[in-house]
């Protein structure tokens, strides 16, 4: 197998000439398109470090990527990320515009607000001619158009703060998650028994989906008492009542667990004999043990 980690004379030879700023200068001005070299102001060309390229990718990358800023001022950034191949690659396209994509997380980790425009270029210098497959990513997927319609517009957004309640209600399957997630946050109404009734009522909810939403609710809302409100719920769901017991005897269960941690914890601090902190609180050597080590 072929070792893609060691540069060859090619690449070495692409990289020394292009690492020089009036190479790259020159480089821009002669094959980028007259739109794009407008927006370049050259006086600011820099020589940025690569290390956001990913482990399995570097092998396969030369290494080159120069930012400037743009001639319209402000925070705009371009940045020119040249791949140097000898041979040709069936998908190359997706991997410059992964390699784009990486620089501009290195550019938002480098504190920037905006995206920087990376202009990936392909140079090419093989035997096979002309270079056979597609630098246009989009043109990689079985359905092109479709690609250039999602790629090149809103991704579609589910904002459920903006959903009118009755219309939640009709949403089967997700219905109850909705609901829950859209007014668990704004603590407006979450715990509404008379709602969650007729949610969990629902054909579309069986004993699974209501436990996981229940548990999800008292950890989400920190509910004081809900104990009264898992009654409250079981007496309009009497299908689920024996869910619901499950869930608020685990509850109890785990208060009092939690209780006796704290006691055992307060015992550890004073002194207290670990015999005597076992019986008191019925905890095994053990679990005392992982006490002990959680406190530390």
């Amino acid at each position: 197998m072929k070792d893609n980690t060691t540069p060859t004379p090619h690449d070495a030879a692409f990289k020394a000439i292009m690492s020089r700023p009036e190479a790259v200068r020159d480089f821009m001005d002669i094959h980028l398109p007259a739109e794009l070299r407008a927006l370049c102001d050259f006086s600011t060309l820099k020589l940025e470090n690569t290390s956001f390229v990913e482990d399995e990718l570097r092998g396969y990358y030369s290494d080159l990527i120069w930012s400037l800023r743009t001639t319209k001022g402000g925070d705009g950034y371009i940045h020119l990320l040249v791949e140097h191949q000898s041979s040709p690659d069936r998908h190359m396209g997706f991997r410059l515009m992964r390699y784009a994509i990486a620089a501009m997380q290195k550019h938002l980790e480098a504190g920037h607000k905006k995206l920087p425009l990376v202009i990936p270029v392909l140079y090419y210098a093989g035997k096979r001619s002309p270079y056979p497959y597609p630098v246009n990513w989009l043109k990689e997927f079985d359905d092109p158009e479709l690609a250039t319609q999602l790629y090149s517009n809103d991704f579609p957004l589910v904002d459920v703060t903006v959903i009118p309640d009755e219309e939640i209600m009709k949403h089967r399957h997700i219905a109850a998650l909705t609901w829950l997630q859209k007014h668990v946050r704004t603590r407006s109404r979450p715990d509404d028994v008379e709602r969650l009734a007729i949610l969990f009522q629902s054909e579309y909810t069986d004993g699974q989906t209501l436990t996981i939403l229940v548990n999800y609710l008292l950890q989400a809302i920190d509910k004081p008492e809900p104990e009264k409100f898992l009654q409250a719920l079981a007496q309009r769901l009497p299908r689920y009542e024996e869910d619901l017991m499950t869930i608020a005897e685990r509850l109890e269960k785990k208060g009092r667990q939690n209780e006796a941690e704290k006691i055992a914890r307060m015992m550890l601090k004073d002194g207290y004999d670990e015999s005597v902190i076992k019986k008191f609180t019925g905890f095994t050597v053990k679990e005392l043990k992982e006490l002990k080590d959680h406190k530390h």
